[in-house]
């Protein structure tokens, strides 16, 4: 049985949960806020980050890339053509780089700012850091995601897939990613129709659904989030 910590809005999270749909596997989900550091939680993941997941009541398998190793080891090698990483090595090299940059480069530049400016302070304590929202963190936010948007229109436009021909964790990782900033309305679709595109295939996949389905309490989606033709 597998357990995974996490958070609706936290992209790794998303990551994970998108990556176990698409192998079919079923997972028990324990949401997590991890500014609170809850005892239990660090016992776990002393960072307290997430995701961690936990199977069978081994130890914890921390961080969104490295739990994606997990399953590609353990679930996706026998998966054959499902399988989201590539058999060959330079492809696998890509899907890889591709991941590491949307879930480290463009949450550090972007998706950490707008999710806990927008988001997290409307659940945080003040003594955790909750609070008015920082306007000078959204505005740079908002101008670095233009960029990595920018960056991901080129991708689709020049490959069948981010990565390459065929789908993999690189897809993942950008739909996980952007998910939660599409949650809040703050992806400019209308500024790269290749991107918007691209988006609405993986939107469409049966894996998407429930996180199309959930809603955070006091904050509703965006007008869009659920249109899969947008």
């Amino acid at each position: 049985m597998l357990k995974l910590h996490h958070h609706p809005m936290s992209a790794a999270s998303r990551f994970v949960r998108l990556v176990l749909a698409e192998y079919g596997e079923r997972c028990e989900l324990v949401e997590e806020r991890p500014w609170e550091r809850r005892r239990d939680f660090l016992l776990l993941n002393p960072a307290a980050s997430l995701p961690v997941l936990i199977e069978d009541n081994g130890p914890p398998i921390i961080g969104g890339i490295v739990v994606g190793e997990y399953l590609d080891e353990t679930r996706g090698a026998f998966q054959r053509d499902k399988r989201l990483m590539s058999e060959k090595p330079l492809e696998r090299a890509e899907a890889r780089r591709l991941t590491e940059w949307f879930l480290r480069k463009m949450e550090s530049e972007v998706t950490r700012y707008l999710i806990r400016e927008r988001v997290f302070k409307l659940e945080m304590r003040p003594e955790d850091g909750g609070g008015a929202p920082d306007a000078s963190a959204i505005r740079a936010a908002r101008a670095n995601l233009k960029h990595h948007l920018r960056y991901l229109g080129w991708l689709v436009e020049e490959r069948d897939w981010l990565a390459g021909t065929r789908m993999s964790y690189a897809d993942i990782a950008a739909a996980g990613a952007l998910s939660t900033l599409d949650y809040i309305g703050e992806v400019p679709w209308e500024s790269e129709p290749q991107a918007k595109e691209w988006y609405m295939r993986m939107k469409s996949r049966p894996s998407f659904r429930i996180l199309l389905t959930e809603r955070l309490r006091g904050l509703p989606p965006s007008l869009n989030y659920s249109e899969l033709d947008f």
